[in-house]
């Protein structure tokens, strides 16, 4: 057994695909427009000025600043297989071999996304016996008094309101879970409601926010193989990084059970 003909490249893609179908990254955040080394760079445009017609026209200079965030986000994992060049040679059983380590790669990112979200200062407010649903269309309100898009808004629940909602009778009892925590099939006041049990450790919280709130952006920084000297196997190890940054602040809203 030997692991001088390790392809890297194939065992990232594999990691980051598996990682990207079960993360909630893809769909509450938005991408960096650029990653430079360590860092991710997020381009934002300044407002277009609407003006009163008055037989001419003048136009106004768009700026766009950037906002850099360092990918402090530094989560690793390692294995074990009998025998690298066997697994790659047989394709299918590198994605055996990566789905673990994807799977807690996702839970991480995930949780630190939802943990940025909770920082926000703009919360609901419960009043008497209102329910998650009443909390949702509130969270809702809030985002439109801050003219907040109305398309690309999500809200993140975990399983406690999840049982809340399906015990009311507001609620649709037909709907599917995707393997990215996209709740199909259910929408409250207009905004997709997505499942993650990482929202506020499993705790009754609620995260309304505009895919444009949070900005995010992850990669492999080094994965290699190495035979173990202390063992008959060879050994597969990889660093991953990421970083998470609210991007506007007007577009999250949260409501937290205390």
């Amino acid at each position: 057994m030997a692991v001088t003909t390790f392809i890297p490249q194939v065992w990232n893609a594999r990691l980051l695909h598996n990682f990207y179908e079960r993360s909630i990254a893809n769909v509450i955040t938005t991408p960096a427009g650029e990653i430079r080394g360590n860092k991710l760079i997020f381009n934002n445009v300044s407002d277009v000025a609407v003006k009163d017609y008055t037989g001419s026209v003048s136009f106004d200079d768009l700026t766009t600043s950037k906002v850099e965030l360092d990918m402090d986000i530094k989560k690793m994992w390692a294995f074990k297989v009998n025998d690298v060049d066997a697994v790659q040679a047989a394709g299918d059983l590198v994605d055996a071999h990566t789905q673990e380590a994807s799977s807690k790669m996702q839970t991480a990112m995930d949780k630190a996304i939802l943990d940025e979200g909770l920082k926000t200062s703009n919360e609901v407010t419960k009043v008497g016996e209102e329910k998650a649903y009443d909390l949702i269309v509130k969270s809702n309100t809030i985002l439109n008094k801050n003219k907040v898009p109305k398309n690309e808004r999500f809200t993140v629940i975990n399983a406690e309101v999840l049982e809340e909602l399906h015990l009311d009778p507001r609620f649709t009892l037909h709907y599917t879970i995707l393997e990215n925590g996209v709740i199909e099939g259910a929408s409250i006041n207009g905004t997709t409601l997505v499942y993650s049990e990482e929202l506020n450790g499993g705790e009754f919280a609620i995260l309304t926010l505009h895919k444009s709130a949070i900005g995010f952006g992850t990669q492999l920084q080094e994965t290699e193989a190495m035979r173990l000297e202390s063992d008959f196997a060879d050994g597969i190890r990889g660093l991953q990084v990421a970083g998470a940054k609210t991007l506007r602040p007007k577009a999250v809203v949260k409501y937290v059970e205390e």
